[in-house]
């Protein structure tokens, strides 16, 4: 069994953080998540591995390498335009072969990993394995209808009216029949070759598409508020670990990361948290479920329930920072004050509240 992982894509929804790296390389508990994509399917046994890439392939590349550090081996598809998931996948047909494979959207994030859907897939009797997730807003997604014998009657993109409440979680298992399927579909209205299309037509074929419901935690890391409900997800599992440095005027408490290198100066952190290699937290308050990533300093500020990428510098902030995603080698800095002057140009029956 082979696996497909998809990192092309715009990322539109986590710009301007998209419009200069790769959506599937935002930290989650100061790793990309792209890498929980590969680690899981290594972990499935899945280790002969395929990439598709676009616009920022190159980073994707220097990131994953050849996938030594995961133990995989790692094949780069180049895919010229986002033309759809069906489209990512008949181009991967030279990489894949009649090979059976796993179809996993490297902007997805299951905290329980995937071996018992791979090992359901690997005993036989079905041609394609979804995996699904009751929500609670079935219109903003594709959704499975199920058949009584458990098998999938069909799928439908954003229903209008409630027809189901089991999503399509961006993960999906096929055999060669795939191949066969989407030969036989056309684009969508908007210009894509549609992967539930695809499946649709191994359902109206005759193939044996069966679902596996999720129960586990499952999160499209598409936007801020997904990526910090990942972050969350991931911190609460890590065990505490000092491999850094705090000093006695610092206080440390709960779930706390400390990689190497870092310092903590009387400060205090609140778990759970991450602070990354090389990075000094000074005067500072990290509170829960913050991820502070690798060579940043952090000084006579607050933040908490947030992601910082590497390279940042946050330093003599009043207000406590919350409930945000910093990019790579941002600086923060408290604005020097500036004399308190009105300069008003003010029309007939105007009204001003000043503080």
């Amino acid at each position: 069994m082979k696996g497909l992982i998809l990192s092309g894509g715009k990322g539109t929804r986590l710009r301007p953080l998209t419009y200069t790296g790769a959506k599937q390389l935002v930290p989650v508990a100061n790793k990309p998540v792209l890498f929980y994509a590969i680690e899981d399917l290594v972990e499935s046994g899945v280790t002969d591995l395929g990439i598709v890439i676009g616009d920022t392939g190159d980073q994707i590349r220097a990131a994953v390498g050849d996938g030594a550090q995961f133990g995989a081996r790692v094949t780069y598809i180049p895919q010229d335009a986002p033309l759809g998931l069906a489209h990512a996948v008949k181009i991967a047909r030279p990489f894949l072969g009649d090979d059976p494979f796993i179809l996993f959207l490297g902007d997805n994030f299951i905290r329980d990993g995937i071996v018992a859907q791979v090992e359901a897939f690997r005993q036989g009797g079905m041609n394609c394995q979804i995996i699904l997730f009751k929500v609670p807003n079935p219109e903003n997604l594709g959704v499975a209808v199920m058949n009584a014998d458990g098998t999938v009657n069909r799928l439908v993109e954003k229903p209008k009216e409630f027809i189901s409440d089991l999503a399509l979680v961006g993960i999906y298992m096929f055999d060669r029949h795939i191949f066969e399927a989407i030969e036989q579909i056309k684009p969508s209205r908007r210009g894509e070759l549609e992967i539930t299309d695809a499946i649709q037509k191994l359902i109206e074929t005759g193939r044996i598409v069966r679902p596996h419901i999720l129960h586990g935690e499952w999160i499209d890391t598409g936007k801020r508020s997904d990526m910090l409900d990942a972050n969350r997800l991931i911190l609460e599992t890590l065990a505490a670990r000092m491999d850094g440095m705090a000093d006695a005027q610092s206080q440390i408490a709960g779930h706390v990361v400390v990689e190497r290198g870092a310092q903590i100066v009387e400060s205090i952190i609140r778990g759970p948290a991450i602070i990354g290699a090389n990075t000094r937290v000074e005067r500072a308050f990290i509170g829960p479920f913050t991820a502070i990533d690798r060579d940043c300093i952090i000084r006579n500020a607050e933040i908490e329930n947030s992601i910082v990428m590497e390279g940042c510098l946050i330093s003599d902030v009043r207000d406590r920072i919350t409930d945000s995603l910093i990019g790579r080698f941002v600086e923060i800095r408290q604005s020097p004050p500036k004399p308190r002057a009105l300069r008003l140009l003010l029309g007939d029956h105007s009204q001003v509240g000043v503080l």
